[in-house]
Order: C-alpha cells, then sequence, then structure tokens
C-alpha cells in the first residue's frame, strides 16, 4: 500500500502508545495519528496493578507510562474515553460510540483483553476481577477494610493478589480449578513451588476445585465449592484469565479466533496491524501461531509493527520473539521464557524446586521451548540464545553443566 497519511490506533495502554511514539520517533511519521482509548486515563501500566498499586505502595499517577505532558507533546489526536463500536474496513474507518467515524489509511489494533467472569456470577457487592487501574483502586480499598479475602483462579494475577493480601496480614484463600497455580503457563511440576510459596506463607491454598457459586445478602458471604465444601470470604478476586477484545471488529472481514488473526509481519488484512494481547500472530521461531500477554512482548511488537506500518512494499519483516513474563510474589522473583506448554517435559538445570529456588527447563520435541525461574534470574538468561537457537536437549545440558 501507499505510504499512509493518516493512522488509527485504537487502545491506548501499553501497545497503542508505544505504537505512537515509535511512529513519531526520529521524525518517522508526521502525519496524523488519532489514538482511541475506551478508559477515560492517560496510558498507564498494568503489571503494577495487581502489585504496587494494589498494595498502596504507589499512587495511580506513578502507573502512567508517560506525563500528560508528554503524551500531549506526540501530536496526537487523542480520544480518551471513547470505545471503538465498528470497523469498516471497506470505507478504511472506525465507528465509535456514541457516534461519529475515525477515517484511516493504516490501522492499528491495540485493544487489549477483558477479564472472563465466572457464569452466573450473582450481583454481589464484593466479587470483582482486576484490569484496569480503577478496578486496583476499588480492591486496594476493599482490602483496607480487612476482610476474607478468598481469589479464585492462581495464575499470575491470582497468585499476586493472593500475595498482596496476605502480605497485609488478611486470612487469604486461594482456589484452583487447574492440579496447581500457574499450571497452565507453567505445568504442574512447577506449579506446586508457587502452590508450597503461597502455604509457606499461610495461604490456604486448593488445587483441583471448582467454584459452584456465591451466597450473600447484597453482599458476598461465602465461595460454594463443587465439592460440598464453603469458603468464607468478604472480598472475592476472580482471575480466571482474559479474552481479547474483539466483539467490536465482528463482521469486519478480519479474521478472528481467539485474538486478530495476523500473519508472521503481525498484519491482518493490508495496512491493518494487531499488537499486544489481541494479535495473534504466526511466530516463525516456534513455527506456531500464539497469542502473548505479555508486557515485554508487547513493548517489543509495537516497535516492530510501526516499522512494519511504514516500510516500503515488500519489505515488512517477521516478528520473531522469545516471549518473557515476571511475576514478584512476596519475596520470590518468578521469571519466565519462551513459549512452554503444561504437556512439556520439565528438566531442572540448576538449583531445587524444593528450595524454590531453581532454573527449570522445558523440552518439546527434543528441543528446548522455554525455560522458568524462581530467583535464579542471572542464570535464566542464558537461556534465550538457546531458545532462539531452538537448540538441542543435549547442548542446553552442556551448557548447564559448563555454568556450574
Amino acid at each position: 500500500m501507499a505510504h499512509p497519511e493518516r493512522i488509527a490506533i485504537v487502545g491506548a495502554s501499553l501497545g497503542g502508545l508505544r505504537t505512537a511514539q515509535a511512529l513519531r520517533g526520529r521524525g518517522k511519521f508526521a502525519g496524523a495519528i488519532t489514538l482511541i482509548g475506551a478508559e477515560p486515563h492517560y496510558p498507564y501500566d498494568r503489571p503494577p496493578l495487581s502489585k504496587q498499586v494494589l498494595a498502596g505502595e504507589w499512587e495511580p499517577a506513578r502507573a502512567l507510562l508517560e506525563t500528560p505532558e508528554k503524551v500531549d507533546a506526540l501530536g496526537l489526536d487523542l480520544r480518551l474515553g471513547t470505545r471503538a463500536a465498528a470497523l469498516d474496513l471497506e470505507a478504511r474507518a472506525v465507528a465509535l460510540e456514541g457516534g461519529g467515524r475515525v477515517p484511516f489509511d493504516a490501522l492499528v489494533i491495540a485493544t487489549g483483553a477483558s477479564p472472563r467472569t465466572l457464569p452466573n456470577t450473582p450481583d454481589l457487592a464484593g466479587i470483582h476481577t482486576l484490569r484496569t487501574i480503577d478496578d486496583s483502586l476499588r480492591i486496594r480499598a476493599a482490602l483496607a477494610e480487612g476482610p476474607r479475602v478468598a481469589v479464585v483462579g492462581a495464575g499470575f494475577i491470582g497468585a499476586e493478589v493472593a500475595a498482596v493480601a496476605r502480605s497485609a496480614g488478611l486470612e487469604v484463600t486461594l482456589i484452583e480449578a487447574l492440579p496447581a497455580p500457574l499450571a497452565n503457563a507453567a505445568g504442574a511440576t512447577v506449579g506446586e513451588a508457587c502452590a508450597a510459596l503461597h502455604r509457606s506463607h499461610g495461604v490456604d491454598v486448593r488445587c483441583d476445585t471448582l467454584v459452584a457459586g456465591f451466597e450473600g445478602s447484597g453482599r458476598v458471604e461465602r465461595v460454594l465449592l463443587a465439592d460440598g465444601a464453603a469458603v468464607e470470604a468478604d472480598l472475592v478476586v476472580v482471575g480466571i484469565g482474559v479474552a481479547p477484545a474483539t466483539g467490536w471488529l465482528e463482521g469486519s472481514g478480519l479474521t478472528l479466533d481467539d485474538g486478530v488473526v495476523c500473519d508472521e509481519t503481525c498484519a491482518a488484512a493490508p495496512g491493518v496491524y494487531a499488537v499486544g494481547d489481541v494479535a495473534r500472530w504466526r511466530n516463525p521461531l516456534f513455527g506456531e501461531t500464539m497469542r502473548v500477554e505479555h508486557w515485554t512482548n508487547v513493548i517489543h511488537q509495537s516497535r516492530h509493527v510501526a516499522r512494519n506500518l511504514l516500510a516500503e512494499a515488500g519489505e515488512a519483516r517477521p516478528f520473531a520473539s522469545v516471549p518473557y513474563v515476571w511475576s514478584d510474589q512476596y519475596d520470590a522473583s518468578i521469571q519466565a521464557l519462551g513459549h512452554p506448554r503444561p504437556d512439556d517435559e520439565v528438566e531442572v538445570l540448576h538449583g531445587a524446586i524444593e528450595r524454590l529456588e531453581f532454573v527449570a527447563a522445558y523440552w518439546r520435541n527434543g528441543v528446548i521451548v522455554g525455560g522458568i525461574t524462581f530467583n535464579m534470574p542471572q542464570q535464566l538468561a542464558a537461556c534465550r540464545p538457546l531458545i532462539e537457537a531452538r537448540a538441542s536437549r543435549e547442548t542446553v545440558l552442556e551448557h548447564a553443566r559448563a555454568a556450574g
């Protein structure tokens, strides 16, 4: 396509802002950029919402990605508190809720994801999900009242919320449908280490446990479990994952399947790209189509998409990345690389799982596809080039032995 003069970016969080900054960087793009965001806030960072902001260590202003002055200096047509309603691909325009359209020559979809909720959740006060800064502040205020806390879902968000609540001295029950916390991300073997970490701090961890419902009179009082038990709780945080925010794209002609389906360059259609949690692209490094919900992926993908959007015809490059995610829980630093699956073979390279200090590698068909660490980040870093090189198990073990 011809070089764009008008670029619309839908989604004013990390992916949208970083894409706009990359487009403006070094004077590359001087045309019109419209940044559309459903929330009224200036773009802010999400990882602190389940850690520093929730714990009261940070006030909301500290979570801003940039000061309002720096955002304004980008010269954007900034549409905050404005939700995209539909995409007219043929007319090259985004329709907005409440009326109005934003025409474009090129489009970046960065609408992220929305929290999943449990079916048939009653309308009771005290049941929350955590995705926005307003969610975080509501939960923080509730924690200050000293409630009994139940966290449903022990992925990264749920485990972090449980750690914050328990560190505040509250009674916490962590409920997980899978065999262990982090089981989807790290498998049951490593997930047991996360369970041990929380139990050592006094959290009641219940795995292989389904939620059947909630009870209360106007406000939640207990969580009902499928095994007939009940957990008394004044505050419930549901963290059972997210769904990509693609509802506004239904009927647009784009392919939607657990996100916006893109090619290796992150293009969903000519002149239309997706970044971040909403993008499902073919990662040539792993030979798989994937959707990655990690902060660092958004950073690198946004810059890459900005370059591809302004590239000459035929010069757009594939986005080949090693996903990376971290989580701080109590005094433990948990970091993971790559794209492991729960059924991959797991092997400890350094340390010991029982000590909650280790590096583990994930193998698939005899090749390393991921690594995870509790409290040994330097040793994990050595796994990145091995994952990029699709190194064999033998090569990885040789490197581990040499590192001692």
